[in-house]
């Protein structure tokens, strides 16, 4: 089962160019100068994932998997310490960056179209009832005073405010051991918390959640909203027709309210529009998970080792997708580096929400899109892959596993490599 951590795990990498195999040797291999100092001691199990002497299978980031296919002597340098250098480093953490603020951007307008609309359905909802009260009172034949039902409706709305304020606070679906619902989408990403999701309507500690349980309290808040207002309008009438007159008139201001609060939504929809355009977001899509190198959750899979932060995760037709957001030079297609960072978001998005997701994106820019398909010929390649690293970790050997100058040009720990080309 899939973890939350909360504390980083690694910093993220910069940019990175060109693909590599990620065999043990190509083409007979070249030996690195270069021998680890900082080998861990464990054993290979029988499902082929090396464990430590307490049974725990070895760490490996997505990062670690994007840089051994790259080429495994950077890797080997990147776990001594030697840092990336360089101007693409610095530009592409920079671009990240500013990818992300778009993305909360976004997410932000998202959530206030949301609460914009919630607030509209509610107070139009308020104008229907008051205007059909209106009619009812205009042609009921009742002796009794507006007054006499203002008291009744009084003490109803006292009494709905509180049974709603008591529901949300008390866990009275415990006690009453009532089965909830689970979430189609947010609350299936079970292990992590509002440091990488935040709440928008419900408070901390909430059980039901507005659009499951949590209409009954939605209900209750409703209604006592309602009899509040029919019982201060119905305070300063004298008789029934003056107090369908009443009715209307207040109907008419809440429905200047509503009318001013559509406006509102309509606004933030322009936003939101707005927003997406600019971060790049395909439309009818909602984002689930944005990694700001800070404070995003960490993903983690404590059966295969496997840990990372995918750059988004966003929710296509109902399904979780991970989404990796590549800076720089737009290649025809996906280097082969890229495709296993993003196969190893796949598994982690997988085992964190129990279920399959049915591929990944790599973007290069905002145009340039290449859907990665999660099935059983990815599922082997990346855990033969994540083996081989593991399998590294412990007995060291790295290899450099090409013969062109021209990814050695690209490589950002060329400075510390003795095998380089160039």
């Amino acid at each position: 089962m899939a973890q939350y951590h909360g504390s980083r795990y690694h910093t993220r990498r910069g940019k990175v160019d060109g693909d590599a195999t990620y065999s043990q040797n190509v083409g007979g291999g070249f030996l690195s100068n270069v021998q680890s100092s900082n080998l861990v001691v464990a054993e290979e199990s029988d499902d082929g994932f090396w464990r430590d002497d307490s049974g725990k299978v070895l760490h490996v980031s997505a990062s670690d998997l994007e840089r051994h296919a790259y080429c495994p002597l950077s890797w080997s340098l990147a776990r001594e310490g030697k840092g990336g250098r360089g101007k693409a480093i610095d530009a592409g953490r920079q671009k990240h960056a500013e990818i992300h603020k778009k993305v909360e951007n976004f997410k932000q307008k998202q959530t206030d179209l949301r609460k914009a609309l919630i607030i509209w359905s509610w107070w139009f909802t308020i104008v229907v009832i008051f205007i059909s009260d209106a009619i009812i009172f205009t042609t009921i034949t009742d002796e009794r005073a507006p007054i006499d039902i203002a008291r009744y409706l009084s003490i109803l709305s006292v009494v709905w405010l509180t049974a709603g304020l008591l529901a949300i606070y008390l866990p009275w679906r415990k006690w009453i051991d009532l089965p909830i619902e689970k979430s189609e989408e947010l609350d299936e990403l079970k292990n992590l918390d509002e440091s990488a999701i935040p709440r928008t309507f419900e408070p901390h500690g909430f059980i039901g959640g507005w659009r499951q349980g949590g209409r009954v309290e939605a209900g209750l808040l409703m209604g006592a909203t309602i009899f509040g207002l029919h019982a201060i309008g119905l305070y300063g009438a004298e008789d029934k027709e003056q107090a369908g007159f009443i009715l209307v008139t207040v109907a008419m201001i809440w429905t200047l309210l509503a009318s001013w609060q559509l406006q509102r939504a309509l606004l933030a929809d322009n936003a939101l529009e707005v927003a997406r355009i600019n971060a790049g977001i395909e439309e009818n899509t909602d984002i689930a998970y944005s990694d700001d190198e800070a404070t995003a959750g960490l993903l983690s899979d404590e059966k295969t080792g496997l840990r990372g932060r995918p750059d988004q995760i966003v929710i296509v037709d109902g399904e979780f997708i991970p989404v990796e957001q590549k800076t720089g030079k737009i290649p025809e297609k996906p280097h082969k580096s890229h495709k296993m960072q993003l196969l190893a978001y796949l598994h982690l998005v997988e085992s964190t929400t129990g279920r399959n997701p049915p591929y990944g994106v790599i973007k290069y820019g905002n145009e340039n899109l290449h859907q990665i398909d999660w099935d059983d010929h990815n599922k082997h390649l990346l855990f033969s892959a994540t083996k081989e690293v593991q399998r590294l970790m412990v007995k060291g050997g790295a290899e450099r596993n090409h013969n062109r100058k021209g990814k050695c040009e690209s490589c950002s720990r060329r400075y510390a490599c003795d095998s380089s080309l160039v």
